[in-house]
């Protein structure tokens, strides 16, 4: 496991930049799984998202050119005949008052979700960049603050019909709830904007005592090329395995490759016996530093700088 260097901008979990949870599982199923996944996507409708993380100020400085056209932005700039356009392409556009349009909030995580038409439109009319183009809800969730949370949550009916052994599967892991469970994917030759979640920056760090929220991800395929970004020592650490959990808070992007890529993510709560099996392993006496071999800082991307100006 690699270690993050010392004065890391990574937080990471237990003193490691993340938990490669295959030792843990029992990730057999992951092939049909995958067979399953891939024939379930062309049968369920399929939404976007991510588009927005520079407007939602979740992106690193040094990488803000990576989110190319961001629909924030783009809907801030939108004149009155565009803006009528992107009212109609609601699915409630009685919900959008044109003359508080200055107020309104849209998209994910906000006061009105984009409809699906919208999406495209902001795409193909705006240039707007979803890195995510597959996104499919097995257990909707509304909010981020909520995704731990099971209470009045359910795999939906579609879930229930075209990904019966992910839900078998997903309900065998060491989760005493679930509150969140959906299929992310990239198209080929995309790219996941690096961005962290949750409040706040990584920079600000978290009190000694904070465990980040609990989740697994899971990549069947183990193809997807997740890596966290250290923003101090522009610096990546890749994340290796097809089960893993890491510390969300942390900046994190997806790399380009020329095929299709996915992953489960499931939020919930651990259970007591699995995240005290993970801190006996991994945690470090108290005190001690974290250490790994001096590495060369990576160059930001072409076109980073101008756009952090």
């Amino acid at each position: 496991m690699v270690e993050p260097p010392r004065d890391s901008g990574i937080q990471g979990i237990f003193a490691r930049p993340y938990i490669d949870l295959e030792p843990y599982l029992d990730l057999a199923p992951l092939g049909e799984i995958h067979e399953e996944i891939c024939l379930g996507l062309t049968q369920v409708p399929i939404d976007y998202t991510g588009g927005s993380h520079r407007t939602m100020g979740i992106m690193p400085p040094s990488r803000l050119g990576e989110a190319f056209a961001d629909y924030g932005e783009v809907i801030r700039g939108l004149d009155d005949e565009e803006f009528a356009t992107f009212q109609r392409l609601s699915d409630d556009p009685a919900s959008i008052e044109r003359s508080a349009r200055a107020a309104l909030e849209f998209g994910e995580e906000r006061q009105i979700p984009l409809s699906r038409r919208q999406m495209l439109w902001l795409k193909f009319r705006h240039g707007v960049y979803f890195p995510w183009k597959v996104y499919v809800e097995l257990i909707p969730n509304r909010t981020w603050s909520d995704k731990s949370r099971s209470e009045g949550k359910d795999f939906t009916r579609l879930a229930r019909t075209f990904f019966p052994r992910t839900i078998a599967f997903v309900k065998r892991l060491p989760f005493s709830s679930i509150g969140r469970c959906n299929i992310m994917g990239l198209e080929a030759n995309d790219h996941g904007t690096v961005h962290h979640d949750g409040e706040g920056t990584p920079e600000e760090g978290s009190a000694p005592d904070h465990e980040p929220d609990h989740f697994i991800t899971l990549c069947p395929a183990g193809n997807k090329r997740l890596f966290l970004w250290d923003e101090r020592a522009r610096r990546k650490t890749a994340v290796v395995g097809r089960a893993y959990w890491f510390n969300d808070h942390d900046y994190h992007g997806v790399e380009a490759d020329p095929y299709f890529r996915y992953s489960v993510r499931i939020d919930g709560t651990f259970t007591p016996e699995f995240i005290e099996a993970l801190r006996r392993d991994h945690a470090r006496a108290a005190g001690s530093a974290p250490h790994a071999p001096p590495a060369p800082p990576e160059r930001a991307p072409q076109g980073a700088e101008e756009a952090a100006a």
